[in-house]
């Protein structure tokens, strides 16, 4: 769950993995920012205020590889490629084929605006400076030369090993795209994580800004949204995390110091923001977002306008 804390915290609208947890008989896994989504040995998670659309296509791969296509307010479409390539494991031992080579790649590359990202476990100095003996690459630079795909990385070893008490890294997580779109995307790796990969971020801009008739800036949260009948489940969640969080706390009295009072408020003020980010749709700045806005409101407007039009 940790790559989904990362996601909350960059502000991510999607967050991709694999080999993600396995749950257990009779547990499902859930997170109060994001939808998630199962492949195989993918996952991939839609954060559930985000402004796009998203649309789940399948092009085989046996759950190896997830395909979206994406649609921005605007218009614009573009496709996301989640892709995990590795050996099956049967009863322990890795039998021979990787299911994500098996895919209908020719069609998934049929989309000039494609973003593909995941754990290739392939080693090429292409993409690896400080590569070991290249091994396992074949398909993926197949990929990048059959469709002229270009790798976005900034040089960073995405995965560790240890053998023998040595350990080595490697840079097998990353993305590649079509060179149209290579410029208009930065990458960051974050190694600091509990797993033996690091975590990469990727951001995306369009030359027009999408999303730019709506703020960024969070003016407040949708809190009868997420107490909706729809949303109960994930409301007991938030309001249960949030009390076991907050019951830690000293109760300040009247005895507290002034200083106490001010980094509790901090610490407040800070955790509250950061669960709400988390389990909460955000509400940004236009006129809709205002409490006074109703549909009474946006009914008046819509009369307005064909007054106008007449």
């Amino acid at each position: 769950m940790m790559a989904l804390e990362t996601g909350i915290v960059w502000g991510a609208d999607v967050v991709m993995m694999q080999e993600p947890y396995v749950e257990k008989e009779g547990y499902n896994m859930s997170h109060p920012g994001y939808r998630l989504i199962r492949g195989g040995r993918t996952m991939t998670a839609i954060r559930r205020d985000t402004h796009l659309e998203f649309s789940e296509v399948d092009k085989g791969g046996d759950g190896d590889v997830q395909v979206f296509d994406i649609r921005y307010p605007s218009g614009r479409k573009m496709r996301l490629v989640n892709v995990y390539d590795q050996l099956r494991q049967e009863g322990g031992v890795r039998s021979q084929g990787r299911p994500a080579q098996t895919a209908t790649w020719n069609e998934i590359m049929e989309q000039e605006k494609i973003l593909l990202g995941g754990d290739w476990n392939a080693h090429s100095d292409r993409w690896d400076p400080q590569c070991p003996p290249k091994r396992d690459a074949n398909c993926l630079e197949y990929l990048m030369d059959e469709y002229d795909m270009i790798d976005i990385t900034d040089g960073e070893e995405t995965d560790s090993n240890t053998r023998n008490s040595e350990t080595s890294g490697s840079l097998i997580d990353f993305f590649i795209t079509k060179a149209s779109m290579a410029d208009r995307l930065e990458t960051s790796t974050e190694l600091a994580t509990i797993s033996d990969h690091a975590v990469v971020c990727a951001q995306l801009r369009w030359n027009e800004g999408e999303g730019a008739k709506v703020s960024q800036k969070i003016t407040g949260w949708d809190l009868d949204g997420l107490k909706s009948k729809e949303e109960e489940e994930n409301y007991e969640k938030a309001k249960k995390e949030w009390e076991d969080k907050s019951s830690k706390r000293s109760v300040l009295n009247e005895k507290s110091s002034g200083d106490e009072l001010q980094r509790e408020a901090e610490w407040i003020q800070r955790n509250f923001v950061n669960h709400l980010n988390r389990c909460c749709k955000k509400v940004k700045v236009c006129a809709r977002s205002k409490r006074w806005w109703t549909a009474e409101i946006a009914e008046n407007r819509k009369i307005l306008g064909l007054i106008k039009r007449a």
